[in-house]
Parts: structure tokens; sequence; C-alpha cells
């Protein structure tokens, strides 16, 4: 068995105890705090034999751990495991020297991408066009500026300028994802509307929040096992 097919059985063991709205909430009570089944079934108000079942599908999903009271031996309290918790994300993606985003024009998401990767994980990150501007957008230049990150104005390249073997290719539109179909392919697609089509202020605030949540959440997975940056100095 794979390591990644034994994470994905692990994650579907705790996404299927956690599908239950009465495991759910004992996993929320046992986030604030140990407490017995007694305790549990009573705070829920819930039947003591049916929070006996629950602990037990919560406990062989590796959820919970009991442990015995120092007072009264006789008493046994419940404890969640955040690690099991944390373990939901996906497998983290190795061998990535680099990220590199790219977009057709260069010239706004893949640009406004990059500076928040580099900000944000302090790792190596460049960005690249199919059909690269002479320029970035001026508002791409601005909204970066608002939020304390630096966008070179004449900074735009082509993609195949710019791509190495070890990259992590991140297509930011999908006219870019649809047209790299050769050697040189995105690995991952986000869907990230075009801010130069509308040309506001707006526009270009709504694709840097969308920028910025989507590298929150795939960064962790991405960045744990990512090399040094000054390999590509």
């Amino acid at each position: 068995m794979t390591t990644e097919l034994a994470s994905l059985q692990a994650r579907a063991r705790i996404h299927a105890a956690l599908g239950d709205p009465a495991r759910l909430a004992i996993v929320d009570a046992l986030t604030l705090g140990d407490a017995s089944p007694g305790e549990i079934a009573h705070d829920l108000q819930m039947p003591t034999n049916l929070v006996a079942h629950h602990v037990k599908v919560l406990s062989e999903a590796g959820l919970v751990v009991r442990s015995r009271s120092e007072g009264d031996r006789r008493r046994t309290y419940l404890r969640l495991r955040p690690e099991a918790l944390a373990a939901l994300t996906p497998v983290p993606m190795a061998g990535v020297g680099r990220v590199v985003f790219v977009c057709t024009r260069n010239s706004a998401r893949s640009q406004l991408a990059a500076a928040l990767w580099a900000d944000r994980t302090h790792t190596s990150a460049a960005s690249a066009g199919t059909q690269p501007a002479e320029r970035v957008h001026p508002r791409a230049v601005a909204v970066a500026h608002r939020h304390g990150l630096h966008l070179d104005a004449t900074g735009t390249a082509h993609v195949t300028d710019i791509v190495r073997d070890d990259d992590l290719l991140i297509a930011v539109c999908d006219n870019a994802h649809e047209e790299l179909t050769g050697p040189v392919r995105p690995r991952l697609h986000w869907s990230v509307p075009d801010p130069v089509r509308v040309d506001s202020d707006a526009a270009f605030e709504a694709a840097f929040a969308d920028l910025a949540s989507r590298i929150d959440r795939v960064a962790p997975i991405v960045t744990s096992t990512m090399r040094s940056p000054d390999r590509h100095a």
C-alpha cells in the first residue's frame, strides 16, 4: 500500500466518523476540553448507550482516546486527538523547488499570486504568461502596493523562458490552463476571474483576495517539503 493510499484511507475513516451530527457534537465538545462519557451524555442530552457507541466509532477512527482519572480511578476521561483532525489535509507535495504562477498576459493575476506566495511563505516563486504583455497592469501594481507588496512593472516573461523541471506550475486563469497542453503543463488550476476585463479597483481587489485565500489553503501542503530558496538565487 502506498503512503498516499494509506493517507486517503485514514482520512476517509475520519470523515466517515465525523459524518454523524452527534459524533460531530462530541468532537466539538472535546475541542474545548476533556470530559467523561457521562458528562458528554449530560451536556449533549444524549443516552449513555448512544454516547458509548459514538465514542467507539470516534476512537476507532483515531479521533478520541481515553485516560484514567488520577482522582477516581473508576472514571475515564475522553480526550480529542487534534493531530488526527490535522491529518485531514492532503499529502504534502514532494520535489517542488519553486512555484510558478501562469496566466495569459502575465500582467495581473500571475504577478499578484507570485508576490503573495513569496511574501506569505518566504519560499521561491515566479510568474509567467502564455502571451506576455509588455508591462504589468497599473491596477495590479496599485493593489499590490496597497497590500504592502511590490511588483516590477516591466517584469513580464514567457512561460517557456521561466519554467524549470522542478517547478510547480499553477495556472491562475482558464485560458492558460487550457492552452498549455504540451510538456509544460500546469499541475494545478485556479479559475480566478480576469480583473483586467472589468478594469476596476474592486475587480483587482477581488482577484487579490481570491488568490490570497487559495495560497493560504495550498501553501502548507507545498512548502513543507520545499528546498531552500537559496538554491534558486
